[in-house]
């Protein structure tokens, strides 16, 4: 099978998940879905072909009272939140086994001690995080733990430490799902970041289309890996027992180059054993790479509100449920690498050795793959529920655009997830979608929400002094020690190998959530208004831009004698040939609005315009002016290339000038009952108006173009 068939069929396969995953979140329910009760709005116009695009994509608008309906159920929340730390046990052996491949055989000894060290601490942080869950029923998770307890400035730090883990979350799940499929279909290898990118484009998606509906989407394939693994444990364990031989070498091992470069550091260059600090550093560098299966852990607490009611009591079973499932998948994965003496290769994952060992290489192995690519592609789905949730939380607290903590058409926060998808492919784009060149910069932030959060949950144990309090601060307490001392382990082991990324990004983020609080605060401050001074009446002028005598002129002349008694034409003379034909239609068409020419020796228009507005500023410094612009509405969207945008020129060159408002009055090119087609008028004034010479020249191509 050639490369191009290959991709061509995982194209196919991108299409059908998307088809699929629209079908499954109810399209064609139609009014069928409305709840009993729901007010009926009244008929709108039929929608155009981009609208109904749009619905079939995204689905139909919900009304903001449908927002309790898109709450979780245990279930569907395991699938949304949790997929993220189950899907990980693809990739965390790989990754110690990656660092300590070095060792040889020899490294196969401590590939199950190191995990059940991290699953020991993966159950010390899920009892910590059942605490938080109750302790804080209206989610936030770490940013709101750790500014309510320990200071703004904490909560910013676990606040740019979440939203880079969950960026990486995307890329690193992405990558991972991809690397699973191109195991399974080595060619697919060039294709790696154009496939990540379209798989990231899929969740954007389907995300889009809300909350629960994206859930139930994703419930069937978190639900078939679930199952696979348990197969996949359960039948490799079996075979073990019964005397299954080793797996044969899949290629050459993929080692480490930091970890090659500490073996080769033996006197005169030649290689030499590691022993002592060396082995221990090794270790720790295996552990600290390991631990990225405890990323996602905090992804319940962060979003207790998206659960059904009691949240607190679904989401604290439905931490449970994870970290059970993700504790016996990755010791299960951990102990068939060691007895199956599989490491790591540059072609293949160590669940894809694992599965094509156990499973024989038939219809079963390749279930295996398909179900991790779409469980680590949709491993990346917490993250497009935690940090659109998150970046909205800190959008309402004036330290992000506020324009985050809007919902859009389906009640999601749509441009959360639209701007955590672009920084996920630009990340993939820049690392190639290596997984091994990702992990690195993953987990570092996580710990240090880790640590931050159990910190907090003490001093407020200590506050509240609620019955209980003494032995649930010590086990928070534990819990930070543990959490900070891994922070620390991760920061020293990861940083040469790319760990200094995050930790130059997370203060620069820090940097940028600030700035951005200072600006609301500013703007609080200048807009703030006490109601206590009088609203003094000003003199208002108000000018019209004309270029020639049109109905578009007609109707912005009819809006500008509404809102004020001194109205101004203004004519600005680009041609001064055109300037006396213009000022005798103007005084044939006799309005009461007096024409005043700009000269323009440049051929500028806005200049002329914006000094002569300027000029009546500074004769009269409190004078309110208004322009009053007349704005061609081309019918198609194409004929918007064939005029002049004049109308959006005035408007930009005003936008910084105190007292002076810009009105654009549109007129609607192809449309039917216009404002000034419904002016009671007399027709006997037209026909002597018209049998005047003057007009028969009046309405020139080239100003109706304008």
């Amino acid at each position: 099978m050639s490369s191009t068939t290959v991709l061509s069929s995982l194209t196919w396969l991108l299409f059908v998940l998307l088809v699929g995953a629209i079908l499954a979140a109810g399209i064609g329910r139609g009014r069928g879905a409305r709840p009993r009760g729901q007010r009926v709005l009244p008929a709108t116009p039929p929608p155009n072909a981009a609208r109904r695009l749009k619905r079939l994509i995204f689905g139909r608008p919900l009304p903001s009272e449908r927002l309790e309906h898109e709450r979780l159920s245990k279930k569907t929340a395991l699938a949304v939140l949790s997929s993220d730390a189950i899907s990980s046990v693809a990739y965390a052996t790989d990754q110690i086994l990656f660092v300590v491949a070095v060792l040889g055989a020899a490294a196969l000894s401590y590939v199950v001690p190191i995990s059940a060290v991290i699953v020991a601490l993966l159950v010390l942080v899920g009892l910590s995080y059942r605490q938080t869950i109750f302790a804080y029923p209206a989610g936030g998770g770490s940013y709101t733990v750790a500014k309510d307890n320990l200071g703004v400035s904490a909560g910013l730090v676990a606040a740019a430490a979440l939203l880079t883990d969950y960026i990486l979350t995307v890329a690193v799940s992405i990558s991972g799902g991809v690397a699973a499929i191109t195991s399974a279909y080595p060619r697919l290898a060039a294709h790696t970041v154009l496939l990540c990118i379209g798989s990231i484009a899929l969740l954007m998606v389907v995300n889009l289309r809300g909350v629960r509906e994206s859930g139930a989407a994703f419930s069937v394939p978190t639900y078939v890996f679930i199952a696979m693994m348990l197969a996949l444990i359960g039948v490799g364990l079996f075979r073990l027992a019964t005397g299954h031989e080793l797996a044969p070498p899949a290629g050459t091992v993929n080692i480490d180059p930091i970890s090659a470069r500490q073996l080769a550091a033996g006197e005169g260059g030649t290689t030499s054993p590691i022993t002592g600090f060396a082995l221990v550093y090794l270790l720790l560098r295996g552990f600290a790479e390991g631990c990225a299966a405890m990323t996602g852990t905090e992804a319940i607490s962060n979003g207790v509100m998206a659960f059904k009611r009691p949240a607190p009591k679904n989401a604290a079973t439905t931490l449970a449920w994870m970290v059970t499932i993700l504790a016996i998948f990755f010791l299960g994965v951990s102990f068939l690498a060691k007895h199956y003496a599989v490491f790591p290769t540059t072609e293949q994952t160590v669940l894809s050795q694992l599965g094509r060992h156990v499973f024989g290489g038939g219809p079963l192995y390749f279930a295996l793959q398909y179900a991790t690519f779409a469980v680590l592609v949709l491993a990346a789905n917490t993250a497009f529920a935690d940090f659109p949730r998150l970046s909205g939380i800190l959008a309402n607290d004036r330290y992000m655009p506020r324009q985050l903590a809007a919902r859009g058409d389906r009640l999601a926060f749509s441009n959360g997830i639209v701007l955590l998808a672009l920084f996920a492919m630009l990340l993939v784009w820049l690392f190639g979608g290596n997984t091994n060149e990702l992990v690195p910069l993953y987990a570092v932030g996580v710990f240090v929400c880790f640590t931050l959060s159990q910190a907090g949950m003490v001093v407020h144990w200590r506050r509240t002094k609620e019955p209980g309090w003494r032995w649930r601060a010590t086990l928070n307490g534990i819990g930070a020690i543990a959490t900070g001392l891994v922070s620390i382990i991760q920061v020293v082991t990861k940083f040469t190998s790319g760990g200094w990324i995050v930790v130059l990004l997370i203060p620069s983020i820090i940097w940028l959530l600030n700035a951005i609080h200072r600006h609301y605060t500013r703007f609080a401050e200048e807009i703030r208004f006490t109601g206590q001074s009088p609203i003094m009446p000003l003199h208002h002028t108000v000018i019209v831009p004309v270029n020639g005598i049109t109905k578009a002129t007609a109707a912005a002349l009819v809006y500008a004698t509404t809102i004020s008694d001194d109205v101004r034409a203004v004519y600005v003379e680009v041609e001064p040939l055109e300037t006396p034909r213009m000022r005798g239609e103007w005084e044939a068409w006799d309005t009461g609005v007096d024409l005043v020419v700009c000269p323009s020796p440049y051929r500028s228009v806005l200049r002329p315009l914006v000094a002569y507005v300027d000029g009546l500023r500074r004769t009269s410094p409190g004078e309110l002016v208004s322009v009053v612009v007349p704005e061609i509405v081309p019918h198609r969207w194409w004929e918007h290339l064939l005029h002049n945008k004049t109308a959006l020129y005035i408007r930009t060159a005003f936008l910084f000038r105190p007292n002076v408002v810009v009105i654009a009055v549109p007129f609607l090119l192809g449309h039917a009952r216009r404002l000034l087609d419904m002016l009671d008028h007399d027709d006997t004034l037209d026909e002597g108006f018209e049998a005047q010479p003057t007009r028969a020249q009046g309405v020139s191509a080239k100003a109706v173009a304008s």
